[in-house]
């Protein structure tokens, strides 16, 4: 796709409405489980086995329709997202660190020729589906759910064949596992230092590997009880390869836990709820009706939602704002004076990098974001990479943008005001992001999306059949083939 077309699209992604980002508040807004009273906290006891047994029986046929399709969309964003990430410096140097340690050539690496042994597969095709920063996000948590499980489970199905309705299922339902988990401790385990992804992701792919593998219920209690003694990811990463780490190899390690909880290896009957297991030793709150509360009814797996722009997603009210301004003043670099912002205390909690060095580095910086909206009028991943982090414009422009954390700014809104060398003062509340909930991207986005992802890594005519495929995976007879041919040859 030509430069000029990419950056169209990113333009258009841009300027339609934006929504809540993934915080406190949009926790707090969040739609909670219906019922006619407060629902009691479950047994404390009770909490692994309830999760186990729902894992181990829930049903393919059980799933609603829009729980279906939204895991199909969060498949085809994830495969797009890992396809594009797929030759990142990241991805090159794991291949190479990995290569030869790795078993037997059992699965495919997305957007490349390598073959590696599924936990390593997973590992590499989890590092490359986040190493944007361009993948699903579960607002209430701000969990990346796919890539610890879908990087898993099609690693697994190019080994062992899976339907594409199994497949499905068992994306949902681990899913499902990672979001209920992470509801029960955010905010308090994010804010003392933990990478939700990594920590609640493990959960994840171990539940759905486990049913994918026919596990018992006594089994699938242990594969959790192992997920849980592999917490990975602290929130220090952010701004290096080693955020993009965490969900591989919470893939990875999902993977190992079930497969040792196959052959019985056996665990702890409460590792999520136990006086000394994960809830209570890596978090200070714990409400374990989030995690068995409303099975089977209510689905946070409906509730995934996708970035439109690559970086942190607190900041994208910010260029929004920026890209509208720029569009509709015809606005240059050096017609500004100034950039006042202002903002929700986390969006320089989480993105309060001034100078960054890197692409990786700029996906945390509001300075970067709203510099290079204003300069390039998109927030794709060319806009986040080290290229832009050192052009003379952009990184010029960042000194004259000034956040303010300012009372009744939630983190999903922006107050942007632009003033300029001639007087002018350009003004842009945001207060919606597309991309959330209640403004999904279409179908038709998350296509635009893949196809510039993919644009230049797997071969142009088959980029068509690869979104096909995903859109119709609950037709095949083996979901490994999706790996297959979103290969680089």
């Amino acid at each position: 796709m030509p430069l000029t077309d990419r950056r169209t699209l990113l333009q258009t992604a841009a300027a339609l409405p934006l929504a809540a980002t993934a915080t406190r508040a949009a926790f707090a807004q969040a739609p909670k489980a219906s019922s006619g009273e407060a629902a009691k906290p479950a047994a404390p006891k009770d909490v692994t086995r309830t999760l186990a047994h729902y894992v181990v029986t829930a049903r393919y046929d059980d799933l609603p329709a829009n729980v279906r399709k939204e895991g199909v969309r969060t498949l085809l964003n994830w495969v797009g997202v890992a396809i594009g990430g797929s030759h990142h410096q990241t991805v090159d140097i794991a291949v190479s660190a990995l290569a030869p340690f790795s078993g037997p050539q059992q699965a495919s690496l997305l957007g490349r020729n390598e073959r590696f042994d599924i936990m390593n597969a997973a590992f590499i095709n989890g590092v490359s589906s986040h190493i944007f920063d361009y993948d699903d996000t579960h607002l209430k948590t701000i969990i990346h759910p796919a890539g610890p499980v879908a990087s898993a489970i099609l690693a697994y199905s190019e080994m062992k064949p899976v339907s594409g309705k199994d497949f499905l299922n068992a994306l949902v339902l681990g899913i499902e596992t990672e979001c209920r988990i992470g509801n029960a401790v955010y905010p308090n385990h994010y804010d003392v230092g933990w990478h939700i992804t990594g920590t609640a992701g493990v959960f994840g792919s171990a539940a759905a590997i486990g049913k994918l593998m026919g596990l018992n219920e006594e089994q699938m209690v242990w594969a959790l009880g192992l997920a849980a003694s592999q917490p990975v990811g602290l929130r220090e990463s952010f701004g290096s390869m080693n955020k993009s780490f965490n969900p591989g190899r919470a893939a990875a390690n999902g993977i190992f836990a079930a497969t040792l909880a196959s052959k019985n290896f056996t665990s702890s009957d409460g590792m999520i709820e136990a006086k000394r297991g994960w809830a209570n030793t890596i978090s200070t709150k714990q409400d374990y009706n989030e995690i068995t509360g409303d099975l089977g009814k209510r689905y946070e797996a409906a509730l995934n939602t996708y970035k439109p722009f690559a970086c942190g997603i607190v900041m994208h009210p910010a260029i929004d704002a920026a890209v509208q301004l720029r569009n509709e003043n015809k606005l240059t670099a050096d017609q500004i004076e100034r950039v006042d912002l202002k903002v929700h205390p986390l969006v320089l909690e989480l993105t309060g990098k001034k100078t960054p060095q890197t692409g990786l580095e700029s996906k945390f910086s509001i300075y970067h974001a709203v510099a290079v909206g204003i300069v390039e009028g998109a927030g794709g991943e060319k806009q986040f990479s080290d290229r832009a982090a050192k052009d003379p414009t952009i990184v010029a422009l960042r000194s004259k943008v000034m956040p303010v954390v300012t009372p009744g700014i939630e983190a999903a809104q922006v107050d942007m005001t632009i003033v300029t060398k001639d007087g002018r003062s350009l003004h842009k509340y945001i207060q919606h992001a597309i991309g959330s909930v209640e403004v999904p991207m279409t179908d038709k986005q998350l296509e635009a999306k893949f196809n510039d992802l993919a644009d230049g890594i797997i071969p142009a005519a088959r980029i068509r059949q690869v979104m096909d495929t995903c859109w119709n995976v609950e037709t095949l007879a083996n979901a490994g083939d999706i790996a297959k041919m979103s290969v680089s040859t």
